[in-house]
């Protein structure tokens, strides 16, 4: 089965400002990853709750003309290759979903940051316009941007990590209340580190900047010069999985099995799984996993090659930890317990639930490209989105879709499913439990296919079409 049509020029991403930038720079006559450089470093700036320049990503570009797709990692990495000793993280409790859950924050927690040498990798290989043109609108972020409805409401569940250090008033307004829908998110120093970025980028991990860093891990951080000498973006070859005449690709997710789960899903949900109670149930136990909490964004750029770029990064629940005169917020990723499933060795990747994904026909045509941001969400959001989406369900319809997901002891529903398959469910021996409206909790997806568009509304997503 495949989506008719041919794929449009425009992008999806989770932020107003953040779907500028990629307005801005396609119609200035920018790729898809021009765009999505743009867009990923906007994020950086107007989506700090979710992800920033210290955090880490992957990305997965198809190329139009030679039908190639490459999925880059420039992922965080383990520290300790220097002569420096973690000391303990600092123990935190997030109310999550109504669980309590315990995560640590601290210096001991911050990995290897990969976003700014995987910017600069993802524009040498494949931009188009000058690299200022592709920070411009990220220095313009890093001056302030409207803080979404969607933040406003996820931000008193993560105050524990986010409300520390510079962060008691990044996030708060004058008189100490947490910031609102429609406040201006402003990071003091920010822009100093977008300057750099812009004309020094590699000074992220060398330099002032880099001293600076090290500096504010001091006391508590195996990360040392040696980490940052070492680190380097690596490009692998994407995962295929089938579904029905389609092939998906991905990076092969190490923690979360993705595209193993969008085939059995495939083989398994043969109606509409929101009113057909066999569909449903083949849903859940495809998508039966534990719960994971991570933050993370996604974008989705396609140019008037064809050519796409899928970008998700995150930084952890952040560390509480600033870097001094620069307004960045380490990330946290040491503290990710879920993160952590063995040891690790100094310079190792850490392992990642994040997937951007294309979907191309038998001749590799491009037919869609979406990600999807929210830990252990990332799965079954893109799954369902995908069985809809690869099966000519237009993108914003499909991301629109309630959701579920399947823990071993409970299904997580929103509004939108019939009472019949609820009734299905639980005859089948399936508790559940449906949320009051959509949530954040269930992921937020961005996609673009030939019929369109997608950006969740689940977090205050944004799309343009040209």
């Amino acid at each position: 089965m495949s989506v008719p049509g041919t794929m449009p020029v425009g992008v999806a991403a989770g932020h107003e400002a953040t779907v500028a930038a990629g307005r801005t720079v396609l119609e200035a006559g920018g790729g898809a990853v021009d765009a999505g450089v743009a867009m990923m470093l906007v994020s950086c700036a107007a989506e700090t709750i979710f992800t920033g320049l210290a955090g880490g990503g992957f990305a997965t570009v198809y190329e139009a003309a030679t039908r190639q797709v490459t999925c880059v990692d420039f992922f965080v990495a383990v520290p300790g290759l220097g002569d420096r000793t973690a000391g303990p993280g600092t123990a935190i409790e997030i109310t999550f979903v109504g669980q309590r859950v315990p995560y640590e924050i601290g210096p001991a927690t911050v990995a290897v940051p990969g976003v700014p040498a995987g910017a600069l990798h993802l524009w040498e290989r494949w931009g188009r316009l000058p690299w200022t043109d592709v920070v411009a609108p990220g220095l313009a972020a890093s001056y302030g941007t409207p803080f979404p409805a969607t933040h406003a409401e996820l931000l008193p569940r993560i105050v524990p990590a986010m409300c520390v250090g510079e962060g008691d008033l990044v996030y708060r307004r004058p008189d100490g209340a947490l910031l609102e829908a429609g406040d201006p998110l402003l990071h003091p120093d920010h822009h100093h580190s977008y300057e750099l970025l812009a004309h020094d980028p590699r000074g992220f991990y060398r330099g002032a900047y880099a001293d600076a860093l090290l500096d504010a891990l001091a006391d508590g951080s195996a990360l040392a010069q040696a980490d940052l000498d070492a680190y380097a973006v690596v490009e692998r070859p994407p995962a295929t999985a089938v579904f029905d005449d389609l092939h998906v690709l991905a990076r092969g997710d190490d923690l979360d099995d993705l595209l193993g789960t969008l085939q059995a899903a495939g083989a398994a949900v043969t109606a509409d799984p929101h009113h057909h109670v066999p569909s449903a149930l083949g849903l859940v136990a495809a998508l039966r996993a534990p719960d994971r909490r991570a933050e993370t964004t996604n974008l989705v750029a396609v140019d008037e090659r064809g050519d796409a770029c899928v970008i998700t990064t995150s930084l952890g629940l952040g560390s509480g930890v600033w870097v001094p005169g620069y307004g960045v917020h380490l990330n946290s990723m040491l503290g990710e317990g879920e993160l952590v499933r063995a040891a690790l060795d100094p310079g190792e990747r850490m392992g990642s639930m994040m997937s951007p994904l294309v979907a191309l026909d038998a001749e590799r045509r491009l037919l869609a490209a979406a990600g999807a941001a929210g830990g252990s969400r990332i799965r079954p959001a893109l799954v369902q989105t995908l069985l809809r989406v690869l099966r000519g369900t237009p993108p914003q319809q499909a991301v629109d879709a309630a959701r579920l997901n399947a823990l071993p002891d409970l299904v997580r529903l929103e509004p939108g499913f019939d009472p019949a398959v609820l009734r299905g469910l639980e005859e089948a021996g399936v508790p559940t439990a449906v949320a009051r409206g959509l949530d954040p909790y269930f992921g937020g997806v961005s996609a673009i296919s030939a019929l369109g568009a997608g950006s969740d509304p689940r977090r205050s997503g944004h799309t343009w079409l040209r």
